[in-house]
């Protein structure tokens, strides 16, 4: 029989070179089979930018054989996301041959693939996930049963998902906890984990000991399983520049859903749920803000670290130091000599490590007699820590937050001129495609695609902010 890994590895290339910014996949070079991947939570829906984790085990007898799927994103084996992924990790698919279906076109073929798995689990993540469970798919999402399933789900997804993940990344501990309870709760879920096994001869019955599940107030750092692989980690800073680029949605949406439910108020358990497949809890959209602004502080505090660790390396003569000066002159140089080009570079303090952009308007655009600045700062590890593009000017613009992060994609992520280039396209753009994860202020967004009246509210006050920025 073939060996899988060159299948498997042409795959993963697609997935990582392909546009879909809601789908994530990484592996360890050792061994291109065991596959860590991550799933975005889809707009307008309850899981909306949530971080969802996965590993995929690819059996010796792919493509002929499905994937195994373990979900690790389960606050440690103790929240039930979905009728369909269990907290013991287990992802009822009937592609996967872990959910009985009686139509072959939905069993698994080697026409499909790792993507198609994935584009499968997401689709589990709907504006009405009480549906996917047998028996209760005529509830509609308004009916009250399935409303509150929804309403806890999209707590959760914030909580858990999103703030959870990033305190454990960022080291911050959640203050609204009792250290004594919080150490308490490691202990007991350190000691009873939950574990969905994906090894060779696994014939997909989840492994588990749910007679003493722990509490539910989080541990940061139990966010998956207790097997070899848990040190591998590779999403850490796409968590990171996701989280920015969606600050702005994660506070609307908590706005929204704090104006249905009481602080404290406990959520209502579906008739589906029992033992530890549940989504126990209450609302705390209040804690959850905060958390959301202390995550937001931290990553400003660490970005501003990268200048002033890469200080220390100047005086060192670090090689990194000298490729980013280098590249800086090179780069500057190009943009110099292409009089189409309409940007100006320096650098910030003389430091290599901090690029000022400034972007002069088009004639004839909205953006026309603008002069937008930019700042670009580089990390250490810079391309395996990805450059944080802040647009320092306030700018009305379905692209720009409320805090100045742009959402932009580098079609060469180790390239940094092809970073310059997914900025000034992403800025410059005037007929974008409808893409929601890339509509990072929602205000600008309801606008811009509401109709041709909201475009033009749209663009007088993009204009507006055009012509504020030479004063600012």
């Amino acid at each position: 029989m073939a060996n899988p890994t060159l299948r498997v590895s042409k795959e993963l290339a697609d997935i990582q070179k392909g546009s879909d910014l809601s789908l994530a996949v990484a592996v360890r070079e050792r061994n291109v089979r065991n596959i860590r991947a991550l799933i975005i939570g889809p707009p307008e829906t309850p899981y909306e930018f949530g971080f969802f984790e996965f590993k995929l085990h690819i059996p010796s007898d792919y493509p002929f054989k499905s994937p195994r799927v373990q979900a690790i994103t389960t606050n440690g084996g103790r929240t039930r996301f979905n009728p369909n992924i269990y907290a013991e990790g287990k992802v009822c698919l009937s592609i996967l041959g872990t959910w009985r279906t009686e139509n072959d076109g939905e069993s698994w073929s080697t026409a499909q693939g790792i993507e198609s798995v994935l584009i499968s689990i997401q689709s589990l993540m709907s504006s009405n996930p009480y549906e996917n469970e047998p028996g209760y798919e005529s509830y509609k999402v308004t009916e009250p049963e399935a409303a509150n399933y929804a309403a806890k789900i999209r707590h959760e997804t914030l909580r858990i998902s999103v703030i959870q993940r990033l305190e454990s990344i960022l080291a911050i501990s959640d203050p609204t906890l009792d250290p004594d309870a919080l150490s308490k709760t490691a202990r007991q879920t350190s000691s009873k984990k939950v574990k969905y096994t994906l090894d060779d001869d696994d014939d997909g019955t989840p492994i588990s000991d749910t007679s003493d599940i722990a509490d539910r107030d989080e541990s940061p750092d139990l966010h998956g399983s207790d097997d070899d692989d848990d040190e591998f980690d590779p999403f850490k800073d796409l968590f990171k520049h996701r989280f920015l680029w969606y600050y702005d949605p994660y506070l609307a949406a908590i706005e929204r859903a704090s104006n249905s439910v009481k602080d404290s108020q406990k959520f209502i358990m579906a008739p589906f749920e029992f033992g530890s497949n549940t989504m126990d809890g209450r609302f705390h959209y209040d804690k959850l803000k905060a958390r959301i602004e202390r995550i937001r502080n931290a990553l400003d505090a660490e970005t501003a670290s990268w200048a002033e660790h890469s200080k220390l390396t100047r005086e060192k003569h670090n090689s990194i130091s000298h490729r980013l000066q280098r590249t800086f002159e090179q780069t500057r140089e190009w943009y110099k000599t292409h009089s189409a080009t309409n940007i100006e570079l320096s650098l910030v303090d003389k430091n290599p490590f901090v690029w000022a952009l400034t972007l002069i308007g088009r004639n004839n655009t909205d953006l026309a007699g603008g002069a937008i600045n930019i700042r670009i700062n580089f990390s250490l590890r810079f391309p395996d820590e990805q450059p944080r593009v802040k647009v320092t000017t306030k700018l009305f613009h379905h692209r720009i937050n409320s805090i100045g992060v742009l959402c932009y994609r580098p079609e060469k992520p180790e390239d940094i001129k092809s970073h310059i280039e997914g900025v000034i396209t992403a800025i410059e753009d005037e007929n974008p495609a409808y893409d929601p994860r890339t509509l990072v202020n929602p205000d600008a967004a309801a606008l811009r695609w509401d109709g041709e009246d909201g475009l033009k509210k749209y663009r007088r006050r993009l204009r507006r902010s055009v012509e504020d920025s030479w004063e600012s």
